[in-house]
């Protein structure tokens, strides 16, 4: 997690699919979450109108928080 930089382009893949983001895999100990805000440019009431399961995804990082163990993701511009 210590590598992560904000701004880095990474490709991921979609672990879990919850109602309020996706948590994407990495390839870090910890999956980063793309909040449903951050997933399209159109709005979408659930994370699977855009992505499903095992999706292979680009992912841009937004923060890292070591303390928390946190990694926010966006899928917007990238």
């Amino acid at each position: 997690m210590e590598d992560l930089k904000e701004g880095m382009v990474l490709t991921g893949t979609v672990r879990n699919v919850i109602d309020f983001g996706v948590f994407v895999d990495i390839g870090v100990h910890q999956d980063g979450l793309v909040h449903i805000s951050q997933i399209c440019d159109r709005f979408i009431k659930h994370p699977l109108e855009a992505v499903k399961l095992g999706d292979v995804v680009q992912v841009k990082v937004l923060s890292v928080d070591l303390q928390k163990k946190r990694i926010s993701l966006t899928m917007k511009n990238i």
